[in-house]
């Protein structure tokens, strides 16, 4: 099945990229990952199955390529992450444009979309060191989710091969961010020193 999966979301996103998300059929998906409707139905369900493996696949590479960097900001760490995260959708990237395409005409499908966008957000924001549980983790991944769809909009109109105007606007948007979370304080207690939090608390 593992050997099966990257081919299996291969054939997801090219017949996506040729067809469109509505002709994205079983059948033509298995014709494109070289496999039997035997081996996709042992995988997933159908293109909603796979599209929900596509993003725990994206999730787990980030997650296995973090390493955690003593002295880093919470913002520089958000950052990376996020630059790895679109990393992994660059080589699915006329499959995932013409995904964002179709979206507008398929609402059910973008509703679920957000929610599978909102509980990734969540594990990003483990892989930056902040804690996404409760109540309050869940305002931060909402937060996250907004930059990243930000950021992902500008990913997919940038065609430059350092991804330089993704970069920068991936900046802006953790920038407003930061200036919200002043207000809000989603992120500004995890990155404050214990004595700063102490004496926020004090006061």
């Amino acid at each position: 099945m593992s050997e099966s999966l990257p081919r299996a979301l291969d054939g997801l996103w090219s017949a996506v990229a040729e067809h469109g998300w509505h002709g994205a059929t079983l059948a033509r998906i298995a014709q494109a990952a070289n496999l039997s409707l035997g081996d996709l139905r042992r995988l997933a369900p159908g293109p909603l199955g796979l599209l929900a493996l596509h993003g725990a696949a994206t999730d787990q590479t980030v997650l296995d390529g973090t390493v955690p960097t003593e002295g880093e900001s919470t913002r520089d760490r958000l950052f990376d992450v996020l630059m790895r995260r679109l990393d992994t959708m660059q080589p699915h990237r006329a499959g995932l444009l013409r995904l964002l395409k179709d979206l507008p005409l398929n609402p059910p499908l973008a509703l679920w979309l957000g929610c599978e966008t909102q509980r990734s957000m969540g594990w990003m924001l483990e892989a930056a060191g902040v804690d996404s549980r409760g109540a309050l983790g869940r305002l931060r991944a909402k937060a996250l989710a907004g930059v990243w769809l930000y950021t992902v909009h500008a990913w997919a109109k940038d065609e430059s091969p350092d991804m330089s105007a993704t970069m920068a606007a991936l900046d802006k948007a953790l920038d407003r961010l930061e200036q919200a979370a002043k207000s809000l304080d989603p992120f500004a207690r995890k990155a404050a020193k214990p004595e700063e939090a102490k004496a926020e608390e004090a006061d």
